[in-house]
């Protein structure tokens, strides 16, 4: 069995790797990369060391971890590594754009085993909680949600409509011109249910365009979104409509487990490193 753990700014998410085959994956708040963390998160996947082979670990300060754990021994992932083969085979494919989109956004080109960062953006899930915070009075993911799920983001923000009086090239009248532009020209404050599409529009659709010219760029055809920003229906729905306003031909492929992505790559490449 192999143990990968993924240290990010917000969670700490560990998997449990046996016969290539993701066993379980489990999520608990990031006090930060340290023996105490790695130690908690196998007490909460309730991981022994019996069987265990090599712990794979990423993100935060992973590499000031030591090389072993009760004799078992720690590989330190770069990161890239770990969103694209994590990404790839969730996805069962040999390359791909893999997002990652938690709480920042990066974009790394995986091809096998060869992953490197292209770009990202710092535009990603801390920017909706922060953006809520100020906005909603909540950094509540769940919460923004489902204010969103009952709101309209036309309601604040200016489509193509408004600005030129149509569509434009391939994008219909009713695409973003300008996120939350609307609000300036309204007479009272947007409901907060439509403030909260409109965060959600924003936040989505950065990630989106960006990760379509990514692609286009690295000659990929196919994008992987992960992490657990899309574990948001209203993130992954406004994703999914910015494919459908450009006509990309493959649709983004967001895996059932994405938010297990990287702490999967992680693994992935410790299972590697000790056969």
């Amino acid at each position: 069995m192999i143990l990968g753990l993924d240290f990010g700014m917000t969670n700490l998410d560990g998997v449990l790797l046996e016969a290539n085959v993701l066993q379980r994956g489990w999520r608990m708040d990031c006090p930060g990369a340290s023996l105490d963390s790695a130690r908690a998160a196998i007490a909460t996947g309730g991981v022994t060391f019996d069987h265990l082979q090599a712990i794979g670990t990423t993100g935060g300060k992973h590499r000031d971890l030591p090389e072993l754990l009760k004799n078992v021994p720690i590989i330190k992932v770069a990161e890239a590594d770990a969103v694209g083969r994590g990404g790839l085979f969730m996805a069962a494919l040999e390359s791909a754009l893999v997002v990652s989109a938690g709480t920042g956004t990066a974009m790394i080109a995986a091809r096998g085993k060869t992953c490197s960062h292209v770009t990202g953006s710092a535009v990603g899930g801390g920017t909706l909680l922060g953006l809520g915070k100020l906005c909603l009075g909540t950094s509540d993911p769940l919460e923004i949600a489902a204010l969103a799920a009952q709101g309209n983001p036309a309601h604040v923000d200016g489509t193509l409509e408004d600005v030129i009086g149509g569509g434009i090239g391939s994008l219909p009248a009713d695409a973003t011109a300008v996120n939350l532009g609307r609000i300036v020209k309204l007479a009272a404050a947007p409901r907060r249910e439509d403030l909260a599409a409109g965060l959600i529009t924003l936040v989505s659709q950065v990630i989106a365009v960006i990760a379509l010219n990514a692609a286009k760029a690295n000659d990929l055809e196919n994008i992987i979104i992960v992490g657990h920003l899309p574990d948001l229906e209203p993130i992954r729905t406004a994703i999914q409509r910015v494919w459908g306003f450009y006509g990309v031909k493959n649709p983004p492929i967001i895996p059932t487990d994405r938010g297990f992505a990287t702490a999967l790559g992680a693994a992935l490449v410790a299972r590697d490193a000790v056969q």
